[in-house]
């Protein structure tokens, strides 16, 4: 984050974060309709985007094609380099291949290509169905914060002044949950927030290696227990 975004960023947590980054989560799953009405009957989605964000949209669409069509040009530029790449540009780009491959397999081993581990009466499902309803804003700034794990967010959906607006919607003791990186041997967006009843809820950071990812990888203790076991 810049001077300015972590400025604005303490000023509206009341604190100042060890770490933080902007996170979403995945489709919520359709819970059985007792659970979700016994729950108040919180939305399960983010709000739809305002006008001033669909105008964005309407802009950004044309740039889009253009932007895959570039894409397209630098992949095709990207197989040509290969194929004209010395031996040792060769064995890096199959090592990544390889990673990328791996990585692939450990998200679908650990159940990570899941929103949540499934049970709607554990922690992680509770929070599911209060979500949306703490705020309608598709992102949760998610920060470390002593022995403390605050979510914060505007009250509702925004395309701008995201930050200004943000605020404390749901603080979680250290005791009642923590926060780790599921693959760290790996460049992901992935993170769990992982409550003591061995329930889980996956994060996805705005950007890869996020400024939570790099402070996990000084910070986390080792942990061996999959997401699908949770």
């Amino acid at each position: 984050m810049s001077t300015s975004t972590d400025r604005t960023i303490r000023d509206r947590l009341g604190v100042t974060p060890d770490a933080a980054a902007w996170c979403t989560i995945g489709k919520i799953p359709e819970p059985p309709a007792d659970v979700h009405r016994a729950a108040g009957s919180a939305p399960l989605r983010p709000a739809s985007r305002r006008p001033l964000g669909m105008l964005g949209v309407a802009v950004g669409t044309p740039l889009l094609y253009v932007g895959k069509f570039f894409g397209l040009l630098a992949s095709g530029e990207e197989a040509l380099r290969r194929m004209l790449s010395t031996t040792g540009e060769q064995e890096r780009h199959r090592a990544a291949k390889l990673d990328r491959k791996r990585r692939d397999e450990a998200v679908a081993e650990l159940g990570l290509d899941r929103t949540f581990d499934g049970d709607w009466n554990a922690a992680a499902g509770r929070l599911l169905l209060q979500w949306y309803g703490h705020s309608s804003h598709h992102q949760r700034l998610v920060a470390l914060a002593g022995n403390r794990i605050l979510l914060a967010a505007p009250p509702r959906r925004v395309s701008v002044r995201r930050d200004a607006l943000t605020q404390v919607v749901a603080e979680l003791p250290a005791g009642d949950a923590v926060l780790v990186d599921p693959l760290p041997a790996h460049e992901t967006g992935k993170l769990l927030l992982r409550f003591k009843d061995g329930s889980w809820l996956r994060l996805e950071t705005e950007e890869w290696r996020s400024e939570l990812h790099t402070y996990l990888t000084g910070h986390q203790q080792p942990d061996g227990v999959r997401a699908s076991e949770a």
